[in-house]
């Protein structure tokens, strides 16, 4: 039994009455066992649906419609099944690394490729049987995104601490060759899979042909609750600009022969090292964007097309004076941009907070770690400030809470001043500042 949280205004779920606390049975005779199941089986143009009324009686919904058109029923768990638990043991995970005390659900390590296929998390495939790969194949559930790490398979059973992870050019292969498209991620640890080692995984992984799509390569992140843990380190700037070196190479090679650059660095190494962003045309449309991979070169483009397309006509006409929080290492970008603004928007005033992670510990520099205890710490506003601005990523998806349970409400609360939440694109960005995302 699957419970409907949501009926979608206007669908053809309201048409038939279907209603939130109904719960779906079968579809077309056939149990949903999970989300996979049920997109597979709409896909027919012609469905039967059973479904228990929140009184208990059971209706059947016979319904015709266009073979991909969906119902606009949203349900109270989004994979209409349990997410399968990750049986690794990490010497990065993140998780591992997380203080005590904090909300249940943020210990829960899923790797679950039917939520790499619904929301774009990554799975190692460690947990996946020949029966399930060929689901994946039978459902074209498609784009997945892989962990990879390395593709060395001793090193890739060490260092995801899982002695059936030496599989996975085996199952990436199967996937590709099956028009399964793969995005891959690789979490580099110094000493580990850097290096000659971090090559290997790049050239293994282009081999596997157009249907692995992309590839990721994002720093280790070290909180500073890592007790017990196998003893890692970050890399120094050196590091990673030797990273950034060998990637630069690599892509020049790929992008001849293939047309693609393939694989792409998240915006910490160009960070850490302090070389350059790469233009904006080479993220090719940002194939990893939530892997924080090209996200600072996408806002500050985005802020400059604005204004030159729009920003320039009424610059006088705007007096604001708002507080943006960021975390430290996109700190000096956002400084640079509000500089800019200042400049053109005379009657504008930005003030630019860094937030140092005193939660996790300092060596968590992106803003998407943020708590809003460390915002209340060190974020201080004025009599005159007319908002405090927060990036999307501060929040849990979907929602208004922090990573710590403080809410956009508390926030304000605390400042006495509204708590405006800034949208990833370049024009959100500008319009928060000059007029509170009002758009005219």
């Amino acid at each position: 039994m699957h419970i409907i949280k949501e009926v979608l205004k206007d669908s053809i779920a309201e048409e038939v009455e279907i209603e939130a606390g109904d719960a779906l049975l079968s579809v077309n005779g056939q149990k949903i066992e999970d989300i996979i199941d049920y997109i597979f089986l709409l896909e027919e143009s012609y469905v039967e649906l059973e479904i228990q009324k929140k009184s208990g009686e059971i209706w059947i919904a016979e319904i015709d419609k266009e073979p991909e058109e969906e119902l606009g029923i949203i349900f109270e768990n989004p994979i209409i099944d349990e997410a399968k638990r990750c049986q690794n043991n990490c010497v990065f995970c993140f998780i591992d690394q997380l203080p005590k005390g904090m909300r249940e659900t943020l210990y829960f390590k899923d790797d679950d490729s039917r939520l790499s296929f619904l929301q774009g998390n990554f799975v190692t495939l460690t947990n996946m049987s020949e029966a399930k790969l060929e689901r994946i194949v039978r459902y074209r559930i498609s784009p997945i995104n892989v962990s990879v790490h390395t593709t060395d398979p001793e090193l890739r059973v060490k260092m995801l601490g899982n002695r059936f992870a030496g599989k996975i050019m085996q199952q990436l292969k199967y996937l590709t060759e099956h028009g399964i498209v793969v995005n891959a991620q690789v979490v580099l640890c110094p000493g580990y899979n850097d290096g000659e080692k971090l090559v290997q995984t790049i050239r293994d992984l282009e081999k596997l042909g157009e249907h692995l799509n992309s590839v990721a390569v994002v720093p280790i992140g070290l909180s500073n609750h890592r007790q017990g843990l196998t003893s890692m380190r970050g890399f120094t700037s050196e590091e990673s600009a030797n990273v950034v070196k060998t990637v630069a190479a690599i892509q020049t090679e790929i992008l001849e022969s293939r047309g693609s650059r393939f694989v792409f660095l998240a915006d910490e190494f160009y960070i850490l090292s302090g070389c350059p962003l790469p233009p904006y045309e080479a993220y090719e449309g940002f194939l990893q964007y939530e892997d924080g991979v090209g996200m600072l070169r996408k806002l500050m483009d985005e802020v400059h097309d604005f204004i030159d397309l729009h920003g320039r006509e009424r610059a006088s006409a705007y007096q604001r004076n708002v507080v943006i929080v960021t975390g430290t290492a996109a700190g000096p970008f956002i400084k640079a941009l509000a500089n800019e603004l200042m400049t053109l928007y005379k009657g504008i005033h930005i003030s630019v907070v860094p937030v140092i992670n005193e939660f996790f510990g300092e060596r968590i520099t992106v803003s998407g770690l943020v708590t809003g205890k460390d915002i209340m710490a060190q974020v201080d506003v004025h009599q005159e400030t007319d908002a405090v601005l927060l990036p999307i990523n501060m929040l849990r998806s979907g929602e208004t809470v922090l990573l710590d349970d403080i809410t956009v409400e508390m926030l304000e609360a605390h400042f006495n001043k509204p708590v405006r939440i800034v949208d990833i694109s370049g024009r959100d960005f500008v319009d928060a500042i000059i007029n509170g995302g009002n758009h005219e």
